[in-house]
């Protein structure tokens, strides 16, 4: 009679003890094996990423990324927001009805609260997320960094959001000879009337870890499939009207995108980043759960040189100067990958 064994099967070993399964894989007893994650990746293999863009019919824009098991798709909508109903609003700042004065209103999107980012873990999207419960940390979080990453970025354009009025003579006062038709008239000038506010609302759908590469990634697929209206001020009306057969896609400025890796550390409760460490391409969920340390690099490479765009890191004290500089490289090439899905 055979003597019964103390033996666990893998998938059974991986929930008991999850470091040490990890540990084993990324270090296996014969230097001709390959360094392996629990997953089945490497530690600089990131999940393939499928990117579908124009998944929404009654939206602006919008889109939807799936990176493994992390599911997420966003809507962008827009709504006319008089300047009137803008408590902040500094109408001696001057523009041109042809947008070329746009550079003078850099600071429009913030001040104004022009891009609104909201972000919801589904119930059902992982085991943490329970129904009937306030938003989580982690939601406030990302819609935190998002809305930072946006207005760092300067990705909108905001000529692309303002809405005018054009008094009836203004046409007629151009193309006026006489000097003292060339007097400049405020009553028959341009005026900014109203600014397009965009909604970016994200619903994750499935969360398997590295949600911000993903959140990301579908704010940037959904504001480049963005079209927004042609309008027009009413004066009659006060409000803006729109065409429904004339629609302009927004002037998106580069293609930023994040590239998220974790920290594994040898010993699960080390301090100090004392002994040997893992750097984890795009972690899933299990993998963050067992990682003190993560860094982000956000990078954008569409003008055919590398421009490094933000750099977050968050616990640790492995990742340094040196470290940060070496996966810079890894964000490019991550990049490549990335925008290429986006096509």
């Amino acid at each position: 009679m055979e003597a019964p064994t103390l033996s666990f099967s893998r998938p059974l070993f991986a929930k008991l003890s999850p470091h040490p399964y990890l540990l084993r894989n990324l270090s296996p007893a014969s230097p001709a094996d390959s360094p392996c994650r629990s997953n089945g990746r490497a530690p600089h293999e990131a999940r393939p990423v499928h990117i579908h863009t124009g998944s929404l019919s009654h939206a602006h824009g919008s889109a939807l990324v799936r990176a493994g098991d992390t599911t997420v798709i966003c809507g962008v909508r827009a709504e006319a927001l008089p300047v009137t109903s803008i408590p902040q609003y500094r109408p001696k700042t001057v523009f041109d009805a042809d947008n070329s004065g746009a550079g003078i209103g850099r600071g429009e999107l913030k001040d104004y609260d022009l891009l609104v980012p909201n972000i919801e873990l589904a119930t059902g999207c992982a085991p943490q997320f329970l129904p009937g419960v306030p938003p989580t940390a982690l939601a406030q979080t990302l819609s935190t960094r998002v809305y930072s990453l946006l207005h760092a970025a300067q990705i909108v354009d905001p000529a692309d959001l303002r809405i005018w009025y054009t008094p009836p003579k203004y046409e007629d006062k151009m193309d006026a000879d006489t000097e003292e038709d060339e007097v400049e008239d405020e009553s028959t000038k341009p005026q900014l009337m109203a600014y397009w506010v965009l909604y970016i609302d994200l619903l994750f759908v499935s969360f398997d870890g590295n949600p911000f590469d993903a959140a990301w990634t579908v704010v940037m697929a959904a504001l480049r499939n963005t079209k927004l209206p042609q309008a027009r001020w009413d004066p009659d009306r006060e409000t803006a009207v729109c065409s429904r057969a004339k629609a302009a896609p927004l002037n998106i400025r580069g293609l930023p995108l994040a590239c998220s890796a974790a920290v594994f550390l040898e010993k699960e409760h080390a301090e100090g980043g004392e002994g040997r460490h893992w750097i984890l391409l795009d972690p899933d969920r299990l993998e963050e759960s067992l990682c003190k340390e993560m860094v982000t690099v956000v990078v954008d490479c569409s003008s055919g040189e590398t421009r490094l765009r933000s750099i977050e890191k968050q616990g640790g004290t492995v990742v340094g100067r040196e470290l940060v500089r070496g996966f810079a490289g890894v964000a490019e090439g991550r990049w490549k990958e990335v925008s290429k899905a986006m096509g």
